[in-house]
This record gives C-alpha cells, structure tokens and sequence, in this order.
C-alpha cells in the first residue's frame, strides 16, 4: 500500500511555463490539505516509533561456567616444571594471572629472533591481506552509514527537445519547446523499525571480525616464525651431532681396520663396522632435506623468497626458556583470544541480521522533496516565475510475497543458531589449546630431563666400552651397541629440548600472545592507500 501527500506552489511568469506547472500540478490542489494531514499523521507515528530497532539486541555471550574453576586441566598443574642439566632445562614456574608481553617472543632472548620477527611483520603478505580487509570492512560501513542513516540529496540539470501539445495541447501543430531544468532532490527513508541501524550494526561487526582476523594473523605469523626457528635449531643440532658420531665411528673404523689389517682380529668385525657407518651416514640426507626445507619455510614466513640472503641461523643454546611462564585466568581467556572474539564478532552479525530480516516485515516510510527551476532559456533558470518545489511522503508495506520475508527471518535466525554454535566450538578448542600446552609442557620437561640423563649415562657406558675394547675386555658388538645407544640418546636429547621451547611458544600462543598490550591493534605495519 502506498500513501502519499504533495503540496506545490504557483507563480506567475511566461505562459508555457504556466501551463507546465499547471500539468504537473494537476489533481494536487484540490488533495493538499486532506493529504497534508495524512502525512502528519504518518510523521507522528513514525516519531513514535523512531526509537524501535526490532531483532534481539546482541550481548556478548558469558565465559563458560566451567572456567570459573580456575583450572583449564581436570588435574590442577604443578606449581613448578621438572628440571633438568643444562641451559634447556631450566626450571619453568607457573604464574597465574600474570599478564602476557605484547612481544611474546622475547622470552627466548634471541635477539636474531627478534630481529627476524619485526622485520617480517613489514613483509609479510598475509598479514598486509588483513590489513587490506580490515580497511575495506571500515570503508564498506563508513559508506553504508552514510547512504541509510543521512537523507540523500542529488543535483540535477537538465535539457530537452519536446513537443510543445507536451505541454499545451492548445499549442500549433509541430511547435518545438525547448526546456531547462535545474533541481535539488532529496530524499529520506526513515528508519522506523530499525533496518537500516540494524544492518550499520551487521556492517560494525563485520568491522570487529576483520580487526580480530588482522590479531589472529599476527599471532599465527609470530607463532610460526618461532616454533620455525625452534624447528631449524632442532634440526641442525641433531645434524651436528650425527655428523659428530658419524666422525667417532670412521675413527673407530679406520682402528678396526688396521687391526684386521694386521692380523689382530677377524674380517666380521670389519663389516659390522661399516655397516654401522654406513646407517649412521644414510641418516644425514634425510636430516639436511628437513633442515633445508625448514629454512624454506621460514624465508616464506619472513615474506622472503627461499633463495635471498639474509636469514639468521638459528641454534639452540642462543634460546633460553623463561623462567616465568604467564597463565591467563580461565575466566579471561574469552577476551584474550582473537579468534574467540572474531567467532563472537560473527555471532553479532548473525544477531543484526535478524534484526534487519524482522525489521523487512513492517512498513518503510520515504520521504522525499526537491526545489529546483525550469525555464524555455538557460539564462531564465532560477528568474522571476521559474521556482518549482513539491513534498512527499510514501509507505510501503508488504502485503504478499509468497512467504518470502518471513522465510528470510527464519534464516536469519538459523544462522544465528549456526553461528552461536561455532561460537561454541572455537572456544571448547581454545580451552582445549590451553589444556593442551600446558600438559606437553609438564610432560616434555620430564621427558627432557629423563633423557638428560639417558645422554650422560650412555656417553660414560661409551667411554668406558671404548677403553675396555681397546684393553680386550669386550668385544666389540658390546662398543657396537654402546655407539647406538649414544647416538640415539644424543639425538633424543635435541629433539627433547626442541619440545620444550616449543611448548613454551605453544602456551604464549594459546593464551592470546598479548596483543592487547600492544599500541596499535590494527596499523602493525601496514601501509595505507588514499
């Protein structure tokens, strides 16, 4: 149904001009004063109503009740984490509540780390990408504010060729006209129900998803850069280390041969030699592919190609593993994890959603006017007798679709449903991150220090199965078996002390990486483009 009312007024002048406005104006006068009430009546109820916005109004969904317990695991943590010899074994103790560093990464005192992370975060790729959506989120609402929330107002000048019986159909045969024009036109949907404030809504929280996606890049970037740098120490010092038993064993061989040689022992020996050599040689291919490819990797995450220079060499004893270890409250948690609050940011927009898809159902009230001049000569426009203006108001109300409308509302509402789900599932996960973290960390300091201890004993059994095979004492599958023993204990021992500054950045990670320490949550190092 549409209702409107127009008001125009009248002004002597030329005669064609008249007997245009006389057509425009025509049925108008005699309706001005009925419709003039008309619209009043409709402006008071849409004052009446102007302060509705129909759809649920969007609360931020409490911290789970579990976390009130304080505890993310179902058997609380131990205050301290086992230690072990040496610098990667440092005990590690637990601080609950302490807030978490903006530069998580520091921990490590790794200034080539450092170094390496600040520099990747002005190349990185992806995290320019969520900057780039961030600022087209903001520019998309900033727009949208601007076309529903403000009345719309448009210049227009124009020129025609007509028929002058157009005009008058007193007028001759054939006469041409010539007719400029020039107006001002507004209009003005109100937002009675709220639809357009619930769409701005739906838009401002697409805007709090983009910012939450740009922090979840940025701890993902920082988090991969470190546990890559971790990942390449690993490998290089478990490739150091074979090579270092690969080098005793060829000694060893080159003994065995001269002994054989000499006549001193029997060709098995010999063989069992060189085939523990050669396994222990097969091993070294396999470790440089992984530790090429890991530098690979971290080139790429760097925002560099694999073949420029540049990248720092990293090693496991220029890492230190904090002796604080930070421990969020469960309670809070919510609030620190960006892709808990993206999962939330989504979840209000679902909410707005509704409330646009209920706000359709009811009327939409348009109000529009214009002022302009129209004259039979461009210097005429806006003279004496030139000046035209009307008002209007128009209600437009659903009244069939074919269930449409109300088919949309329920969609709405299932991706809300939908959406709150998810909403659900991120945060079990992030809980679960957490939980995850934290048992690794009590589990792989023990495994550490367990294999800490395997090191040193398997070292001493070599040394000693070395001495006495020289002596005659044993023989020699007994320093066969003590060499394997060493050389697996050495490469346990790296990997294990691998897991742990791992662990660490795991935890640091799960628990947000601190970016709401930070200055700036959306600028880290983008650059904007006018």
């Amino acid at each position: 149904m549409v209702c409107a009312g127009r008001a125009s007024s009248s002004a002597s002048g030329k005669p064609e001009i008249e007997q245009l406005k006389k057509i425009s104006n025509r049925g108008s006068s005699v309706s001005s004063v009925s419709s003039g009430r008309r619209t009043g009546a409709v402006l008071a109820a849409v004052l009446i109503l102007a302060s509705c916005a129909l759809g649920p109004d969007f609360k931020s969904p409490a911290a789970p009740a579990a976390a009130s317990g304080g505890s993310y695991t179902p058997a609380p943590m131990p205050p301290q984490i086992a230690s072990s010899p040496g610098a990667s074994g440092t005990a590690q103790r637990f601080s609950p509540g302490q807030d978490i560093p903006a530069h998580w990464w520091q921990v490590f005192h790794s200034e080539e780390l450092d170094r390496l992370i600040r520099a990747s975060l002005t190349r990185s790729p992806n995290l320019a990408a969520a900057q780039a959506a961030l600022r087209q989120a903001q520019e998309t609402l900033n727009a949208q504010t601007g076309a529903q929330l403000y009345p719309r107002v448009d210049g227009q000048l124009g020129v025609a060729r007509e028929s002058a019986a157009l005009v008058s159909p007193a007028a001759p045969a054939g006469t041409l006209l010539t007719l400029y024009n020039a107006s001002v036109n507004v209009s003005y949907t109100l937002d009675a129900f709220g639809a357009a404030r619930r769409a701005i809504e739906n838009l401002s929280a697409a805007v709090d998803y983009q910012r939450y996606q740009v922090e979840a890049t940025y701890l993902t970037l920082t988090a991969n850069l470190v546990t890559t740098a971790i990942r390449e120490a690993s490998l290089r010092a478990q490739l150091e280390a074979t090579r270092e038993v690969l080098a005793a064993q060829e000694r060893q061989l080159e003994i065995v041969e001269k002994q054989f040689a000499a006549g001193a022992i029997a060709r098995s020996p010999v063989l069992a030699q060189r085939t523990q050599v050669a396994q222990t040689r097969s091993t070294l291919p396999p470790l440089e592919k992984s530790l090429a490819q890991t530098g690979h990797q971290l080139s790429v995450y760097a925002g560099k190609l694999p073949g420029e220079s540049g990248m720092p060499e990293f090693h496991l004893d220029s890492l230190q593993l904090p002796p604080e270890l930070p421990l969020s409250l469960p309670s809070s948690l919510v609030r620190q994890r960006p892709d808990i609050q993206a999962s939330e940011a989504l979840l209000h927009q679902a909410s707005a959603q509704v409330g646009v898809a209920t706000a359709n159902l009811y009327p939409q009230i348009t109000l529009s006017g214009n002022v302009g001049s129209a004259a039979l000569r461009a210097g005429d426009l806006f003279g004496p007798g030139s000046g035209l203006w009307s008002i209007a108001a128009g209600l437009l109300q659903p009244i069939f679709n074919g269930g449409a409308l109300t088919a949309r509302r329920r969609a709405a509402i299932a991706a809300y449903d939908q959406a709150a789900a998810q909403y659900q599932s991120t945060v079990l996960t992030a809980f679960q991150n957490v939980a995850d973290a934290l048992r690794a960390l009590d589990s792989d300091a023990q495994s550490l220090k367990a294999q800490s201890e395997a090191e040193a004993l398997a070292r001493e059994s070599l040394d000693l199965a070395t001495r006495q095979y020289q002596l005659g004492a044993v023989s020699y599958l007994a320093l066969l078996d003590a060499q394997r023993s060493h050389q697996q204990s050495r490469i346990g021992l790296v990997q294990a002390q691998a897991a742990r500054f791992a662990d660490t950045a795991a935890l640091f990670q799960a628990l947000g990486g601190g970016w709401w320490n930070r200055e700036s949550l959306a600028d880290i190092s983008g650059t904007h483009h006018d």
